[in-house]
């Protein structure tokens, strides 16, 4: 058992030391020296968990959408306005989900990588959710679910990365709430619009609730 908790200390010290090189010099400039500097493990180590750096890339990718989790909410629009920024706040303290962003829009990645991966799981994950607003009465009847999650998903995007050029993603959350602002009125039902909560400050109110110990 203590050797098994090792591995898995070790699988994470690579994957966080991975995220955080691969943010800071894309894939191409990336290498396995850089990685095993920064995790301070061995050789033999990483190349045990990960056979090559295009499987290291791949496990940084396959991170991504965990960092999405949120409590689940009654109204299904207000989990979806949770989930984005929920990642919008953790991208400020995470290099691995750093990381996985920058290769998941990182052009310059090999085949072997499916930096395609993390956009077509959060389609998945948000139409699903959107399925349910549906159900629930939530979403004007116009709504095509997939279309707009898909919308929403290349526009944040776009945004984090035009917000981390600009100000190292430290107005992230003034931006997600200004795209709020202008999609809730077009998908979601005018009576639900004045309960919905997009304030900039959302991400971390949703994560202190989350993190507060239980009395």
């Amino acid at each position: 058992m203590a050797r098994q908790e090792r591995a898995i200390r070790t699988r994470r010290a690579i994957l966080e030391a991975a995220g955080a090189v691969f943010d800071e010099h894309g894939y191409t400039s990336t290498t396995i020296a850089m990685v095993l500097e920064r995790a301070e493990v061995t050789k033999g180590a990483l190349y045990f968990h990960f056979p090559s750096k295009e499987s290291l890339a791949q496990a940084v990718l396959d991170e991504q959408v965990p960092f999405g989790a949120v409590p689940p909410q009654p109204c299904k629009l207000q989990e979806i306005i949770d989930m984005t920024f929920v990642v919008g706040m953790r991208l400020l303290g995470s290099s691995l989900l750093r990381g996985s962003v920058r290769l998941a829009v990182d052009q310059a990645t090999p085949s072997g990588v499916d930096h395609g991966q993390p956009f077509r799981q959060w389609a998945e994950r948000l139409t699903e959710l959107m399925e349910e607003a549906r159900a629930q009465g939530e979403l004007l009847p116009t709504v095509r679910s997939r279309d707009t999650v898909e919308l929403l998903v290349g526009a944040f995007s776009g945004i984090q990365l035009m917000s981390r050029a600009l100000t190292d993603r430290t107005d992230l959350g003034e931006r997600l709430s200004v795209l709020w602002a202008h999609m809730l009125p077009s998908i979601a039902v005018p009576g639900l619009l004045p309960g919905l909560d997009s304030g900039a400050d959302r991400g971390s109110r949703v994560l202190t609730a989350t993190e507060a110990p239980i009395a």
